[in-house]
């Protein structure tokens, strides 16, 4: 069983939770504000709350902990970002009275920093876009030693009615109903080990990843089913219930010198491997989360059930040499 009475377990579960229904409550308002970030992906009020509210719970439970998260409060200090800093004021209000425009600021801003020996890493809203359009998301926390995920906690409102899903290293990875944490389940990923009978799992953005590879990949392991296409590390939540074989991060042409955020795989990862699963980068090796706040020493990301690792791994190579 997990142990929330544990001080950091427990500030992660509680934590997430919390966030994670004020972000389906707002997704459920009719009138979400999204703005685009220099990157031009969309940026809500639901993703500048979650991080503030969460940046002042750390501040108060564990303040010598540094944050790295996704957001910081440029927008919100621009002229285009006064109306957005009003809603986002508005919704934290709900939930920290008293709260003001320069407090949530240097509350989101606590997600600016660099990876350290021990540091806790935040998506506020992992999937936007998915949170855009009323379909997956979630909220992915965890926390970092040493350049290893220790705790990774996924809030997945709409995942199955809304669950929680939490692992910690060696103790296993368990799922909660979302509205009230009274039932915890241990998670185990699949025993499929046919290839050609994979469930495969991939991003529901077609410019997330390269789908000429994809279809390649897939012909050459003789997957039967087309990939299931999902927003967020809802997938690895789906992953390591069992419901799911494989998952693939290919690099999309359009970028490939892309390196993935640590914000996008660190909760996922432990999620999948206390499930009993496994998660390397393209190349089979482990992802390296002490190196900045992306991946640079890694390449694109393979989560599967243990089983089905290194036959994906092989012919991703095999594919790869194709091309030489």
């Amino acid at each position: 069983m997990i142990d929330l009475a544990h001080p950091e377990v427990g500030f992660a579960v509680g934590v997430v939770r919390e966030t994670a229904q004020l972000a389906k409550e707002m997704q459920q308002e009719i009138n979400i504000a999204a703005l685009a970030k220099e990157d031009r992906s969309p940026v809500t009020v639901a993703d500048f709350a979650v991080q503030a509210l969460l940046g002042r719970s750390l501040e108060k439970t564990f303040p010598h902990d540094p944050l790295v998260a996704e957001e910081d409060s440029g927008l919100l200090r621009s002229a285009e970002g006064q109306t957005l800093l009003e809603r986002v004021t508005a919704s934290i209000i709900r939930v920290v009275p008293g709260a003001t425009p320069e407090k949530l600021r240097n509350w989101i801003d606590r997600g600016g920093n660099n990876p350290t020996d021990r540091f806790w890493v935040l998506d506020p809203i992992d999937g936007t876009k998915g949170f855009l359009r009323g379909d997956q998301y979630a909220v992915a926390l965890a926390l970092v030693v040493k350049g290893r995920v220790e705790i990774g906690v996924l809030g997945c409102p709409n995942l199955e009615g809304g669950f929680l899903i939490a692992a910690v290293r060696g103790k296993g990875c368990w799922r909660t109903p979302l509205a009230k944490l009274d039932r915890f389940e241990k998670l185990q990923v699949s025993e499929r080990t046919e290839a050609t009978q994979a469930r495969v799992l991939r991003s529901f953005e077609s410019d997330h990843t390269d789908l000429t590879q994809m279809d390649e990949l897939l012909r050459a392991l003789g997957v039967k089913a087309k990939p299931q296409l999902m927003d967020s590390q809802a997938k690895y939540a789906l992953l390591a219930e069992g419901k799911g074989d494989l998952l693939f991060r290919l690099l999309s042409p359009e970028n490939p010198d892309y390196e993935e955020k640590i914000w996008d795989q660190a909760a996922g990862s432990l999620v999948v491997e206390e499930a009993g699963g496994r998660v390397t980068d393209l190349d089979g090796r482990g992802l390296n989360f002490s190196a900045g706040r992306t991946l640079t020493q890694n390449r694109g990301v393979v989560a599967s059930n243990t089983h089905l690792h290194e036959v994906a791994l092989e012919v991703l190579a095999a594919e790869a040499n194709k091309k030489t």
